[in-house]
């Protein structure tokens, strides 16, 4: 776990899982792609398979062991409802997001058909747990928007979207039960231009549904340069959050270990 993420929205990541595969435009130049692939080949780091899909169970239970109540991004190196993420192995994720309920989980994915099937199914409990916060990427018409139905069908306590890289002007958004919007630009080598009229119409559309609205950043080649003013002023709004008691520091510890030996046993 990351206890101190760059990324605006959270504070930090919890990786059970790390490596994916590209599905859509959005997809193109993935960031934790280009970071996993650096270390390809470098023994006993821990991104030595590159960017390839692999469950890390030893990492199932570290948010029990860490007693600041934080926000979590989940999976920010990879995607917990890719294809190849055991039900079963989700199902241990979402037993330690369940259990260690004093954090906040932002869980982000672009499978927006498997998060629905899941939470509707034998995650419907968990679904309506409001410090799990479950969203969908939307980064264009075509591939995104369709996403937000997918989302908008579940028992979701907490629905959020990430409009991450934004491509292109998207039109309506259907908010009717989304809690929270995220918009940000492309960033990196090879980063595709994100215009102001897109993300003034997903402002204004926010502010008349009455959902927070956070605005993360221009992107771009250089996107500290750039940053993430918008219109001389920053967005950080967010849904509020449950604070839930922690439990006792042996309980925590005990609750982890059979997770994490629970897991081991079940994937050999």
């Amino acid at each position: 776990m990351s206890l101190l993420s760059k990324i605006e929205w959270t504070d930090a990541t919890w990786n059970p899982v790390r490596g994916c595969t590209k599905i859509s435009p959005g997809c193109k130049h993935c960031y934790a792609e280009r970071f996993a692939e650096r270390f390809r080949g470098v023994k006993g780091h821990p991104f030595e398979q590159g960017f390839d899909l692999l469950l890390v169970p030893q990492k199932l239970g570290e948010p029990l062991r860490w007693s600041k109540p934080s926000m979590i991004f989940v999976n920010s190196m990879s995607d917990l409802f890719h294809e190849g993420v055991p039900s079963e192995y989700i199902e241990k994720v979402v037993e330690t997001m369940r259990l260690a309920n004093w954090h906040t989980y932002q869980v982000l994915t672009k499978r927006s058909q498997r998060l629905r099937d899941l939470l509707c199914g034998r995650l419907r409990t968990a679904a309506k747990d409001a410090h799990i916060w479950w969203g969908v990427s939307v980064e264009d018409r075509k591939y995104g928007l369709p996403r937000i139905a997918d989302l908008q069908a579940t028992p979701a306590a907490v629905r959020f979207l990430s409009v991450e890289p934004l491509l292109e002007d998207l039109g309506n958004l259907p908010l009717k039960g989304i809690s929270w919007v995220i918009v940000g630009g492309e960033s990196g080598p090879g980063a595709r231009p994100m215009k102001e009229d897109w993300v003034l119409s997903i402002r204004e559309q926010c502010q008349a549904a009455n959902v927070p609205f956070f605005f993360k950043q221009w992107g771009g080649v250089r996107k500290k340069e750039a940053g993430r003013r918008l219109r001389g002023r920053t967005h950080d709004d967010f849904p509020a959050r449950i604070q839930n008691p922690m439990l006792p520091a042996l309980v925590r510890l005990k609750h982890a270990l059979e997770i994490e030996n629970a897991a081991l046993v079940q994937l050999t």
